[in-house]
């Protein structure tokens, strides 16, 4: 098992887009046990991996809720970097 910022970057090299909720979703099988799979720190993993020029942003919504839903990608410099050092 990966460590779980990996598993959060590996995913993004397999789907167009996701928000932090998408990523929960998609981790919690494997993931749901560990305490730093929440909102809070998903977002702060994805904004790290912004910054670190790994992930952009694409795009915003407000759901049902009225919480703020940021969707980030990997574009293809990111992806080819998270796959070079995280492997499947």
């Amino acid at each position: 098992m990966k460590p779980l910022n990996y598993a959060i970057l590996k995913h993004f090299t397999k789907v167009k887009e996701a928000c932090a909720e998408d990523v929960i979703e998609a981790l919690k099988s494997e993931y749901g046990h560990f305490k730093a799979l929440n909102r809070k720190d998903v977002i702060a993993a994805l904004m790290t991996a912004e910054a670190n020029g790994l992930l952009e942003e694409t795009r915003f919504e407000m759901d049902q809720s009225d919480v703020l839903r940021i969707y980030y990608h990997a574009h293809e410099e990111g992806a080819n970097t998270i796959n070079k050092y995280i492997k499947d």
